[in-house]
Parts: structure tokens; sequence; C-alpha cells
């Protein structure tokens, strides 16, 4: 058993990388401070700066959890369970248990902090418990076991101990010899089980897959196809193995992607070095750590290990009066399904749902200045619990920046007079907040763009790796009748797995307050135009309706049946009468097409429509669930929604989910080129006019003076 050894340490390198990627800023007592950069008043531009995150304090009632908050929430915890202290309970997740919404709002700066509380879902004695801290008490004030199905959020420490128990296994090390794999070069990776039935009830699994790093760093492209294994958790054993014998490994050559390490030549001239320039600074603040002011915005902005970044009480002032107004209260991404469509016994399992099965804050590695975000950025590290309860930073984790890229605000161009000279136009300046995940194989950039027009842009772009499937075949010509189910070849050996990408957002809007807020649906009906009263034949109407219950705002998306969908408040008009409200406007989108009964589409349920409107309700965050991983989809929005509750002039949540479906190319190997989908927040009578009418022109002596162009 010498070899096997090595394999041991391999998967211990991998789970090392893994584990020290996520958790290697820890905050060190003895040290007193943490790596990352100053935040505060201080702009940090310069993502190498380091920032003493020990004695930092809350100053929002949504700010996160300081380091001091979590290391007390691990003493109360400690006091309150022997198991907290002796290291048989694990903390899966934890965050500032936020203040009931009505104090948030009624808070002035300046004012006492409503009560600091944390919300930390822990697993012990194979139980899930939602368990709610107050801080100022030092007490547990309550402790649901087993609310719902499902398990709490999986921590490295679980995929990294259950990666490593097939190597206990002979029939698993033999199969990997009869490979021809060293196992100096085995990676393995653990894909989540989703939840199909009895096999799974009762205890937590997971599902183990190999590769090999053999001549590359990319070994998602070299999979030791056929062969799978399912692993209980908590027991750490092997339940099952699956051989289905060796399958030609992928190729390693074309496979690298490091810029310093290919020597593959690219046939393009050189593109020089860009960047905006600001010779007069950045135009945003950010006060207190987490506080964003520019130009007419400001929202609050924090890193969460669930939803990677949460964007709060979004105010823009109104363009006649200077009145802030609110917008939406909270905003982030609740659920990330990713389905994919291989029905085999080594594929059908593959549903991901990465923001309540691994969470997006954790994955959440620095970001990569002038690549992933440009000079001008100003980046916020994430704060969060290690699975024994002890603080830990995600440094860069968030970046800031302003961008213009050339495009144009609004313009007119007066062609009628010949003798005035009418040329009028704005550039478009907006303001970026970013986050990228890596979950496993796919890299997730998140952009919230706010815009001087009261627009808010957001955006969610995918690349990465693709997650493949080994095949004997090399040409598409030698499948002959023989074509995958799968997908596409995409390299020799290689089939490109086809998949679906579904994003859902929670959108908590409070236009011009929480209390007072309506779906309407503005409906465009062809209208047919009588004989005989015009040349025309036929005219769209708009004609308007009041969502009045939650199964009215079950919406699926339709060109051929066009709405437009506005969240107003019917109680604040606009000048001329209209109610103030936010339109929400659809980028290129997808449907699941999966049948309502399949397994992952049952948990996956909050996908079923792309719009939908519920009341408010603290308990209702998560699209799929507090205890999304195994669950049964018994505590989804679909299951929320069905209870049809009023949501006519009330404090309503809006939640859109955009999606693509992904039929893998030969560009997408080895690393798949950035792939985007957008919505929009736009004002609807939100404003009495053009909110940036007064906006100024740029003119050169506002501008340094570069070199100028030289052409040959």
């Amino acid at each position: 058993m010498g070899e096997p050894s090595f394999a041991r340490l391999s998967l211990l390198f991998f789970g090392f990388l893994l584990i020290f990627a996520t958790y290697s800023w820890v905050f060190r007592p003895d040290s007193g401070f943490l790596f990352g950069t100053r935040v505060g008043k201080t702009l940090r531009s310069d993502p190498r700066v380091r920032v003493d995150h020990s004695t930092e304090k809350p100053r929002h009632p949504l700010d996160p959890l300081t380091v001091r908050e979590i290391e007390r929430v691990r003493t109360i915890l400690s006091g309150y369970d022997p198991g907290f202290g002796s290291g048989s309970a694990t903390i899966h997740s934890m965050a500032l248990d936020e203040p009931e919404k009505r104090r948030v709002v009624k808070w002035k700066k300046g004012n006492k902090l409503p009560s600091r509380r944390a919300a930390v879902v822990a697993y012990w004695g194979g139980q899930a418990h939602e368990i709610t801290v107050d801080l100022d008490s030092g007490r547990v004030v309550s402790d649901l076991v087993n609310p719902t199905s499902g398990y709490p959020i999986l921590t490295l420490n679980d995929v990294f101990a259950a990666s490593q128990v097939p190597l206990e296994s002979v029939e698993f090390n033999r199969s990997i010899e009869a490979r021809g794999v060293k196992f100096s070069d085995l990676v393995c990776i653990t894909p989540f089980a989703g939840w199909f039935g009895p096999e799974e009830e009762g205890r937590r699994v997971i599902r183990v897959q190999c590769y090999t790093l053999q001549g590359t760093t990319n070994y998602f492209m070299r999979p030791l196809e056929g062969l799978y294994v399912m692993v209980d958790i908590d027991k750490l054993e092997v339940i099952k193995i699956i051989d289905k014998g060796p399958i030609t490994i992928p190729k390693a050559s074309g496979t690298e992607y490091r810029f310093g390490i290919q020597n593959k030549p690219v046939h393009m001239d050189r593109i020089n070095p860009i960047s905006m320039e600001q010779p007069d600074g950045p135009s945003f603040r950010v006060e207190d750590g987490h506080l964003v002011k520019w130009a007419n915005w400001q929202f609050h902005i924090k890193a969460d290990q669930r939803a990677g970044m949460i964007i709060s009480q979004a105010t823009v002032r109104d363009s006649e009066t200077g009145e802030p107004r609110s917008v939406m209260y909270k905003g982030f991404p609740s659920e990330l399904f990713v389905p994919y469509m291989d029905p085999e016994e080594g594929w059908y399992y593959k549903g991901y749902m990465d923001a309540g099965e691994l969470g997006l804050g954790p994955t959440a590695m620095p970001l990569v200045p002038l690549n992933d975000c440009p000079r001008n950025a100003y980046y916020i590290d994430g704060v969060f619990a290690s699975p024994d309860g002890k603080a830990i930073v995600q440094p860069n984790m968030i970046c800031l920046f302003e961008r213009y890229a050339g495009d144009i605000s609004w313009r007119h161009t007066e062609i009628v007079f010949s003798d005035a000279d009418v040329r009028e136009s704005r550039p478009k300046v907006t303001l970026v907040a970013r986050m990228a995940t890596s979950v496993g194989n796919y890299d997730y950039i998140f952009d919230w763009e706010f815009q001087t027009d009261g627009l808010i842009r957001v955006t969610v772009a995918a690349s990465g790796m693709l997650m493949v499937k080994g095949t004997p075949y090399e040409n598409v010509e030698d499948l002959g009748d023989k074509e995958d189910d799968a997908g596409p070849l995409i390299s020799e050996n290689v089939i490109g797995v086809v998949h679906d990408h579904f994003i859902t957002f929670h959108l908590d809007m409070d236009i011009d307050g929480p209390t007072n807020n309506s779906l309407v649906k503005v409906h465009l009906e062809k209208k047919r135009v009588p004989t005989g009263k015009s040349p025309r034949k036929s005219y769209l109407k708009v004609k308007k309706y009041i969502a009045k219950t939650e199964k009215d705002a079950q919406i699926k998306l339709s060109l051929y049946d066009p709405y437009e969908f506005h969240i107003v408040n019917p109680n604040r008009k606009s000048r001329v009468g209209n109610p103030a409200g936010y339109r929400i406007i659809p980028g290129g989108n997808a449907a699941s097409l999966l049948d309502h009964d399949d397994p992952p589409q049952i948990r996956g349920a909050f996908t079923n429509n792309q719009i939908w409107v519920t009341p408010y309700n603290r308990s209702e965050q998560y699209a799929g669930g507090v205890l999304m991983y195994q669950s049964h989809g018994d505590d989804t929005l679909q299951v929320w929604s069905d209870r049809d509750r009023p949501i006519e002039n009330k404090d309503i949540v809006l939640w859109y989910t955009l999606g693509f479906h992904h039929v893998p190319c030969q560009e997408d190997y080895p690393v798949m080129p950035t792939v985007a989908a957008s919505f929009e927040l736009k004002p609807a009578n939100f404003f009495d006019s053009n909110p940036i009418l007064g906006l100024a022109p740029f003119f050169d002596k506002d501008l340094p003076v570069c070199k100028p162009f030289a052409s040959s």
C-alpha cells in the first residue's frame, strides 16, 4: 500500500490549497491584526495595504459581524453546549441577524445601534440547528432543530475529509491503478449529491469524482470517467463505488491556461494597456467601511458568507428637490442553480445549488488588480466565521470603481435649423460594485452598476472551466449515429456536458417607503382597427393590471405576450398623477425546461417562473430554503408563493431569475471566455422628468493631456 500514501499526499495538498485559499487570512489574537487593507473614510485603492480588523466596531445596523463579535459568539456558544468546546459541533454559517426592518429604516447616524444578534447555522449529533445569539445579553435566544428537510451549507472541512475517504478502499485504489494514473497525480473533487430519495435519506452524503494532474494544472479537462464514489460525510465511509471500467483519459496538451506556462502563439496585434484616469480623484466615497456615496446614490454594501455581496438601503436623490428617496431595501443573489443534462449513473445527481450548498462568500478569492478590477478601484474585505467559530477574513473580496467606456447618457443634434449649432451629448459614468467567486470549476462575476439616471443594472458573468465528460471518441465523424446525449464533442475524448445556469435574485424593492408597494402588470394588447376607421389594420394598446395576490405575480416571460412589470407606490404621485415606480427590464434570459417532478427541479422550483412577488417576510430570504443541502424542496419560493397571500399595497419582495442554457463549444475549451446575462431596475414615473437633464458635459480642459495617437 505504498502508492496510496502518495494519493493521500496529493489529496492533502489539494485540500490544503482549498483551505489555505479560504482560511489562510485568519485573525490571530496573539498578533492582533489581520492582513488586508485599511478601511474607513480613507479610500483603499491599493489592495496590498494592511488593515486592522481586530479593532473594528459596527457603525450601522446592517454592518456585518466584526472579528470581535464573531469571537464573542463563539464564546457564548461554547458555554451553551459542550459540543462547541469539544469540537463535535461545527458552525456552517454565521451572519448578522438583521434587526427588524422598521427599526433600520428609522435609524439615523448618531443614534444607538439596535441590539446586535448573530444568526448561526450549526450541525452536531446528526442534527441541524438554526441558532440566534444575542450579543448584548450573551445568551442563545432561540435554537430551532431540523426546522425543514436538508442540511446546512457544507464547510471545506467536510469537503476535504470526504475527498480522502475513497483512499481507504482497496477497490478504489485498484481502479486508479487500472487506469494507469499515478497516485501522486490524483485529484479528487466532491460534487454535491442532490436528493433522489431513500438512498440519501437520514444521512449526509457526497459524491467523489477524480481527475489527473499529469502534464497540466487544468485537471478539470482530464477526468477519470466511469469511476464514481458515494461517501457518508459524517461516518467518513464509502457507501458505494461505481466503476464502469477505464475510459480514455483526455490528453494534457492544450489544456494549460496560465500565461507564464503556455507557449501558444496569439495571432493578433498587441493591445496596449488601457486605463480610465481620474485627475481629480474618485467621485465616490466610502464612509465607515460600508456606506457608499456617489453622485445621487447612497447604499450600504457588505460581504456575506452565503450570498457573497449584499446591497442594502439604496436611495437616490430626487432631481427636483434633492430629497433622498428609497428605491431598494435589500438586494442579493438568493440562489444559483446549475443542473447538468446527463441522466447516466455518474452524472444524474449534478444539479448544484452553489449559494445554499457551499456559499458564495468562502469561495470568493481576492480580486486581481488591473484584471478583475481597474486601477481606480476601492477594495472591501469579507469577515466570516470558520467551522470552529474563529474569525477569518477574505481580503479584497469586493471592489468598487467608476466606469466610463465612451457610452452616452443622452444626446441630441438638431438638423432642422441650418443656422443653429445644436449638438448636445452627455457621457455615461457609472459606479460598479463587483465580486467574483470560484465555485469549483466555474467562476461567477457579480456586478451591481448604478447610473445617475436612477437605473441599476445587475449582471452575472460566467467563466472558468467546463465540467466535462471523458469519451473514447476523438472526432465527431467517429460518432456516427452514436452522438452522445450528454453534449457535443469539444476536443479529443472530451464531451462538454449541456447544462443551465439560473441565478435567482431577492430584490426587496421599497419605492418611497416599505409599506405601500404594488406590482403593476403593464400589458401591450393587440387590437384590430374597425373596418373603414383607418388605413391601419392593427395597433397596440396599453392596459394595466394590479396583482392582487402572489399567484397573480407568478410570471413567465413571453415575447408574444409582452408585459412590462412595475413596482409602484400608489400613494406617491408624480406631478401629473402617475404613481412613482421602478420597472424590471429583463435581458437575455432562459427558462428551465425540466419537468416539475424531476428531483433537481423540485429543489430548484424557484426557477419555475422568471418573476415572483411575495409579501415581505424576514424568514423568506433564500429561494431554495435555509437548509439547502439534500433538501426535499419543501421550503422554496414556490412553496411560499403558492400560499397566495395578498400583495397589493403591501411591503413586497420582487424575485427575478436570470439564466442561460449552455451548450458547450470548442471555444469554451480549455477555459471559457466570459458569458454574461443581466437585468435592469429602471425608474418609471419615479422622477418628474429626465433626472440628468442638467448633467454637465466633459471638456478637453477637464482632462490631462495625453500623448496623441500616431498612425503608421
